[in-house]
């Protein structure tokens, strides 16, 4: 049996799951009132994303770093692969089938992107003054690459969040602000083209959004939110969601089922976990400034969950379009729930094992 140094876990961060626990609970307390065959469903994506924590926990990552690029490139061959050997479902070609397993690259490509970026900022830290256009164009090309490709699919949503998490993720490390000004004027003069690229479904979320009418699903939202008032309430009662009228009620819009359940007090306390796991991880950063690789990777997380977690909420209200965008560790569904759970083991392994070679490990 091997007994690690007490100071290891003295340096893991018990926030984390602090934070993380209780909206993993009210979410299968909600997903067993409305669908007790996904609850039991759920069962098995929280041990899968236990293994999945424990794995890149305990794996002697720092170490093993120089793996990083290759993890990368081999995400890139898969999403390249998506386009080659996908299989196609509700006319979007995401998955790679293996036997009776489907495989999303682009899920594995978000740790894999996050760990990329932490790598290259390790690697070149940025100068007082911020990257210069050299290294934002070298940075900007590990960040295109899976967007263009995870865009080609076609998933804008994903793609899109990829490319807000890379580029705040780097603004935060430190660019040039001249950088910043000239990209925001390239986009305003390059809007009208990037419209016209988009998909007609693309199109239609956006007229959907910008109409003086919400579409049905946002309508339906609407009214499960306004029936919760204040305190929610009982399940009996909460007729949107039992009724079917409100739509994917257990993942996309499931911060209105909870609404309707637990009202305006209980998504506050939702909100309010997450606003502090937000913040827990960016004061990370700055405890662990110099530390690039750990303080980039909490950056990453940081900024990816509070993407996610506004665009899921700002379309339940009305004020996004609707996208297939889960609220992390809220909504029900397998890839979301994983993926979070591997870019928390990593970090979590980043902080604990930081002193890694000083434990005293006995066997």
């Amino acid at each position: 049996m091997i007994l690690f140094d007490k100071r290891i876990l003295s340096h893991f961060d018990f926030i984390q799951p602090f934070l993380v626990l209780p909206i993993v609970i009210l979410s299968h307390v909600l997903i067993s009132e409305a669908n007790e065959a996904l609850a039991t469903k759920q069962y098995f994506y929280f041990s899968i994303g236990f293994l999945v924590f424990m794995f890149f926990f305990l794996m002697p990552l720092r170490k093993m770093q120089w793996l990083i690029p290759l993890i990368y490139w081999f995400g890139i061959v898969l999403l390249l692969g998506v386009e080659f050997f996908g299989t196609t479902k509700l006319g979007a070609t995401r998955w790679i089938e293996i036997g009776s397993f489907s495989l999303q690259p682009s899920e594995i490509m978000k740790p894999t992107f996050i760990l990329m970026l932490a790598y290259l900022i390790k690697k070149d830290p940025p100068p007082k003054d911020g990257y210069g256009w050299k290294d934002f164009f070298k940075f900007s090309f590990y960040i295109l690459l899976p967007f263009f490709l995870i865009v080609k699919e076609p998933d804008l949503g994903t793609a899109l969040i990829l490319l807000l998490t890379g580029y705040i993720t780097l603004f935060i490390v430190g660019v040039r602000t001249k950088i910043w000004i000239s990209l925001a004027i390239i986009i305003s003069i390059a809007s009208p083209l990037l419209y016209s690229n988009l998909h007609d479904y693309q199109k239609k979320r956006i007229h959907d959004f910008i109409a003086e009418e919400p579409s049905y699903h946002v309508k339906q939202s609407i009214v499960a939110i306004g029936n919760g008032g204040m305190s929610g309430r009982p399940k009996d009662e909460a007729t949107q969601t039992h009724f079917k009228f409100l739509p994917i009620a257990t993942s996309d819009f499931i911060f209105a089922y909870s609404s309707e359940r637990f009202g305006f007090i209980g998504n506050l306390i939702i909100m309010t976990l997450y606003l502090f796991l937000i913040l827990h991880l960016l004061v990370l950063n700055l405890k662990l400034k110099g530390d690039y690789l750990s303080s980039t990777v909490a950056t990453g997380l940081a900024v990816l969950i509070f993407i996610y977690a506004c665009v899921n909420i700002l379309m339940t209200i009305g004020f996004a379009p609707v996208v297939g965008v889960p609220l992390p560790f809220f909504s029900y569904g397998g890839s979301s729930f994983i993926t979070f759970m591997s870019l928390f083991g990593i970090l979590q392994n980043l902080i604990t094992f930081k002193f890694r070679d000083e434990y005293k490990i006995l066997g």
